[in-house]
């Protein structure tokens, strides 16, 4: 692959498996409810589009469709209560990607980050985690007016780094990740590891796919 500027890096499905509080708040979630809770399983299934998204996909327990109105305005308030407390308790980053990250930063690469999620969850897992200071520019799901798949937050964090699009890289697992990269024109290797609804991240024909961050040490060898 040509050897980019600039490296736009997703977080959930990407650097952190945050599966493990996100269900756990949808279950108590419905629990709180009143209703069945869903499983971690069942979860991973339906994140990667926003907290909303999920909350929506775990009232009507599947991954199209909309609850009553009535319903999700109860759930969501309990659900953003439950994650504000729960938001990197049980995550972790997956393995490899303190070696990844380190190994860029070395490189010289300059780092992004980009997120469907929202700020006030964002900034906390990626200190928890200790990764934030990798990333001097961070675009969260609520930072601009649109978020991925357009590619408004990519060109913004490209922008915001002087470096062309034609230059620049993410690093992502969906298809919604391989959407936004192919319309702000970016290169785009995705992990096979993350988070697609359950179908191979192969079938969004990304540029390369890789298991591990530590591949990244073959990709762009020093």
């Amino acid at each position: 692959m040509k050897r980019p500027e600039l490296i736009v890096i997703d977080v959930d499905g990407t650097l952190v498996d945050s599966v493990p509080d996100l269900a756990y708040c949808v279950d108590e979630m419905m629990k709180q409810l009143g209703l069945p809770v869903r499983g971690e399983e069942a979860v991973r299934q339906w994140v990667g589009n926003g907290v909303e998204r999920l909350v929506r996909r775990a009232l009507i327990n599947q991954l199209n469709g909309e609850p009553d109105d009535a319903d999700f305005d109860k759930a969501m308030p309990i659900f953003m209560d439950l994650y504000a407390e729960n938001t990197s308790k049980r995550s972790a980053l997956y393995p490899g990607v303190a070696e990844g990250l380190a190994y860029l930063k070395a490189q010289g690469f300059q780092l992004g980050c980009v997120t469907n999620k929202a700020e006030q969850f964002t900034l906390p897992i990626l200190k928890d985690l200790g990764i934030f200071d990798y990333f001097k520019v961070i675009v969260s799901g609520d930072t601009l007016d649109k978020k991925k798949p357009d590619p408004l937050p990519l060109l913004h964090i490209a922008e915001s780094y002087g470096v062309s699009p034609e230059n620049s890289m993410m690093l992502g697992d969906s298809v919604s990740d391989v959407k936004a990269a192919r319309a702000a024109n970016f290169s785009i290797i995705c992990m096979s590891y993350g988070y697609n609804h359950g179908v191979d991240i192969r079938d969004a024909n990304p540029d390369l796919v890789m298991d591990s961050f530590v591949e990244l040490k073959e990709v762009f060898p020093a």
